[in-house]
């Protein structure tokens, strides 16, 4: 079965109130089992105008449970803590 991924690209605008996000999001990623690839760290755009900001990548056993997660009470909560503390381009991917 092939897995699924939660790729994100953040631009954080209230780094405190990002703060209770990531608690909650934590949280969410505990309870659905998600394997943390990328959270935050370096970038370099290698090619094109790309400006991703902060990147996170999400692994889950499928597509099915990335899609699972994101629709979670354990998330929702985590996205409301969010509002207003950052702009999130978020996609589901089904990865190998």
């Amino acid at each position: 079965m092939a897995s699924g991924y939660i790729i994100a690209s953040v631009e954080v605008t209230n780094p405190e109130q990002y703060e209770e996000y990531k608690k909650w999001s934590s949280e969410a990623m505990r309870v659905h089992g998600a394997e943390v690839c990328i959270r935050g760290g370096r970038v370099e755009v290698l090619e094109g105008d790309w400006n991703p900001g902060r990147t996170v990548v999400l692994k889950f056993p499928s597509f099915e449970a990335a899609l699972a997660f994101h629709d979670s009470p354990e998330y929702r909560k985590a996205r409301t803590a969010r509002e207003g503390a950052a702009i999130m381009r978020l996609v589901c991917v089904e990865g190998v």
